[in-house]
């Protein structure tokens, strides 16, 4: 499978660039194929750079002794089903609360706001978090942290659940992509302390997109 994802990555990247700096410009019959062509490009590209970074022995959360023989995470293919645009509900009178982790301290948090979007024909909400120290951070002023789980946990993904990166946005709207959930540092080292999701952020729906359970 991880031979196919990086062949397809080649391969698309490569189509794309073929297009040359036309293909925001084509006749409207073919915008459709080419902006969803791009997000499969964009999650490839995702999917090759994560596993760039856990082979970089100054990034990876993997001890030495998996590490030198990894070869990939097992991912998801890729799907644009899984991408989704969420309405944004700000909580400005929200107050810090402790979110409890794995290795049993706490971590400040703030809820920035709740996520509203529709799915495979239903509709969720799931909150979204700012950490206070996390904040003051260069790089990290506008950084939004969006843990959840859903009904792949302890089958297909991670039991504990999973991440997702996210930025505050200008506007009322922000883009999901559930192609992008990464698993908690302390699945692949004990050394890590990760924040646990919050019950509250609980799809009740499988999430068959990125990555899925570390097996050793």
């Amino acid at each position: 499978m991880r031979i196919h994802i990086l062949a397809t990555v080649f391969l698309v990247l490569f189509l794309i660039g073929c297009k040359g700096e036309k293909k925001y410009h084509d006749e409207q019959k073919d915008v459709q194929v080419e902006v969803v062509t791009d997000k499969i490009a964009d999650i490839l590209k995702f999917q090759h750079q994560l596993n760039e970074d856990f082979k970089d022995p100054d990034k990876s959360p993997l001890p030495d002794r998996y590490r030198k023989d990894f070869e990939g995470l097992d991912f998801f293919a890729p799907d644009t089903n899984y991408i989704v645009r969420a309405r944004l509900v700000r909580t400005p009178s929200a107050l810090p609360f402790l979110m409890s982790t794995t290795g049993g301290e706490k971590s400040k948090e703030m809820v920035y706001g709740v996520l509203k979007f529709t799915l495979n024909g239903k509709n969720f909400e799931l909150q979204v978090y700012q950490n206070e120290e996390l904040m003051l951070e260069d790089g990290y002023e506008d950084y939004l942290f969006l843990p959840f789980s859903d009904l792949t946990n302890g089958n297909e993904t991670y039991e504990g659940g999973r991440y997702l990166d996210l930025r505050i946005p200008e506007g009322e709207e922000i883009t999901i992509d559930f192609n992008r959930a990464y698993n908690p540092y302390c699945v692949y080292n004990k050394k890590y302390s990760c924040p646990i999701v919050p019950p509250v952020n609980n799809l009740k729906t499988k999430i068959l997109a990125g990555v899925k359970k570390f097996d050793k």
